[in-house]
């Protein structure tokens, strides 16, 4: 029984996130439905996050065991031809070593947010980006977020819904630099807490507007209170953008 990886990107929008609910489309239950229709057999792929309603992927990855031994680029074109017209698209498909898991095996996750300090609304971005209407200062913004940086108890960046058995979690890197009229938030760990990524963005984004300063984040991360963080940012501007092993 071989095991298949896949490298997924996906439009979040019109779905309720990556895993399976009972109230609407879901990323992992569109794959299995195309799994099924291809060879027939009933899986449900695990994926590497588990990203929230409208938050996008450009890297996700997930694994899943099939009876037969397709070529992986078999697998790969079926699959896309069965997840028409929906915004998936696998880029790559490589068989794996049974052990392998795309969350547990997972060394590191790479997540990137964007904000757009622009008057004019969207035309192309508005499920993308998040719009900002006020001009960032985005060199605040990357000096006040190295307060986060590192090993830290974030409590108060953490969903009150979140199942993590610790709320102690390290950022390997985080960073915030602008990149023509947007500004772009990114971060690197092992693993993340539910809603830990957009809770920081709406925190820097204080920051950037120059409601908050960067003692201000290092006293909301002391609080260890849910209550002291910013609001937090929508989903449509964040990304999974990469999963390494």
């Amino acid at each position: 029984m071989p095991r298949y990886r896949i490298t997924i990107e996906y439009d979040g929008t019109p779905f309720v996130g990556w895993q399976v609910q009972d109230n609407g489309p879901s990323v992992q239950g569109r794959l299995a439905q195309a799994i099924e229709a291809f060879c027939g057999e009933h899986v449900i792929p695990g994926g590497a996050g588990r990203t929230d309603a409208g938050v996008h992927a450009l890297g996700q990855v997930a694994h899943f065991d099939l009876e037969k031994d397709w070529p992986a680029d078999t697998v790969r074109d079926a699959l896309n031809a069965h997840l028409r017209p929906d915004p998936i698209a696998v880029l790559a498909c490589e068989v794996a070593a049974p052990d392998f898991d795309a969350r547990f095996s997972a060394a590191r996750r790479e997540y990137l947010y964007r904000l757009c300090d622009r008057r004019a609304p969207l035309a192309l971005d508005a499920d993308r980006v998040w719009l900002v209407h006020k001009t960032l200062d985005a060199g605040a913004m990357h000096d006040a977020a190295q307060a986060l940086a590192g090993s830290h108890d974030f409590t108060t960046f953490r969903s009150v819904n979140c199942q993590a058995r610790s709320p102690v979690k390290t950022l390997d890197a985080l960073a915030v630099s602008r990149v023509g009229a947007e500004v772009h938030i990114t971060a690197r760990a092992r693993s993340f807490l539910h809603s830990q990524m957009r809770s920081i963005a709406g925190t820097l984004k204080k920051v950037g507007e120059g409601k908050w300063r960067a003692r201000d984040v290092e006293a909301a991360l002391k609080a260890k209170d849910r209550a002291a963080c910013a609001a937090i940012a929508p989903p449509h501007g964040l990304y999974l953008v990469k999963v390494t092993y």
